[in-house]
């Protein structure tokens, strides 16, 4: 849709920057899956929100889905990394299933599940997010059915992302049937930090207008402006109550994350949730499913968090 978007990439790869693409397919003629290749572009996320009908449904476009698909297709036939992005909501979840049928049929190389954020427009459709009872279930499911593929010798990279309690699940799973590759996981988890490095850390936001924000759902909050400031003075700038919280996080954390035995491997996880949830960047993120007892939260903890006023009221 922007004239000069191949023009842009062409800059950014002059610079040495790595580049890739976000779309949601309908547009990547063989022609467009070419100048990406050309372009040197490293990877292309296309976006579904289920299969087919679902899809066109939400996206309110019919045959969204066909071309989506065929936008996959004309990337790899162009010898361009491709591979899909889903949020899951309650409209896909009854499909994960299916989706990995497809996935196998397609011989799609990496598929991302996105937990949902209610930023920006998703605000207005916060009603889709799913339960913590749902949002197990379907992560249940995503590693029983990476399981059979990586059984199968299928190489497909399944990733779930925006909820760093997925790695501790994992890992609760692993201390189960699998101890030692447990501990293994949890140096890892550690290492990485979970959201701990992410937002306002490692993962940063520039905008169309120019505008610096803590990661991309962050939009409400700008930190500043790289037409008025060099980029590198705005992310290193303390001062700004938020950024400097983002950049040490531990002292700020409040209620079940401040208590979380499984602080370390997940960080606090997505900061910009709790906000948008709580009115509080610091708050318990809203979408972890873990319970009370799994992340050692008990009565006398809680007596603590009751005496400072730190308790919130977790959704379902």
């Amino acid at each position: 849709m922007r004239p000069d978007l191949f023009e842009l990439i062409g800059y950014a790869g002059r610079l040495g920057l790595r580049t890739v693409i976000s779309t949601n397919g309908t547009l990547i003629t063989t022609v467009v899956a070419k100048k990406i290749k050309e372009r040197g572009v490293s990877y292309v996320g296309v976006s579904l929100d289920g299969i087919g009908q679902v899809n066109d449904e939400f996206r309110g476009v019919p045959g969204a889905f066909d071309k989506a698909v065929q936008g996959v297709k004309n990337c790899r036939d162009a010898g361009v990394r491709v591979g899909l992005r889903l949020t899951l909501t309650k409209r896909n979840i009854q499909d994960l299933e299916g989706l990995f049928d497809f996935f196998e049929a397609e011989n799609i190389e990496r598929a991302c599940f996105y937990h949902f954020v209610p930023s920006g427009r998703g605000g207005n459709i916060a009603n889709e997010d799913l339960t913590h009872s749902q949002s197990r279930d379907a992560i249940e499911t995503i590693l029983a059915k990476t399981k059979l593929f990586k059984r199968a010798g299928r190489k497909t990279d399944i990733l779930t992302v925006d909820n760093h309690v997925d790695g501790v699940y994992v890992y609760m799973k692993l201390l189960k049937e699998d101890p030692v590759r447990a501990e293994d996981v949890w140096k890892l988890l550690c290492w990485n930090g979970g959201g701990m490095y992410s937002s306002g850390v490692g993962i940063g936001c520039i905008d169309f207008h120019g505008k610096v924000h803590p990661d991309q759902f962050w939009w409400h909050y700008d930190l500043g402006d790289v037409r008025e400031k060099p980029f590198s003075r705005i992310w290193m700038d303390t001062s700004d109550p938020l950024l400097c919280g983002l950049k040490d996080r531990r002292k700020y954390l409040k209620g079940r994350c401040r208590v979380c035995k499984f602080l370390d491997g997940c960080g606090g996880s997505l900061r910009v949730r709790a906000d948008l949830h709580f009115g509080d960047p610091w708050a318990p993120d809203p979408a972890c499913y873990l319970t009370d007892a799994e992340i050692g939260f008990d009565a006398e903890k809680q007596a603590e968090l009751i005496r400072v006023g730190e308790v919130f009221q977790m959704p379902d």
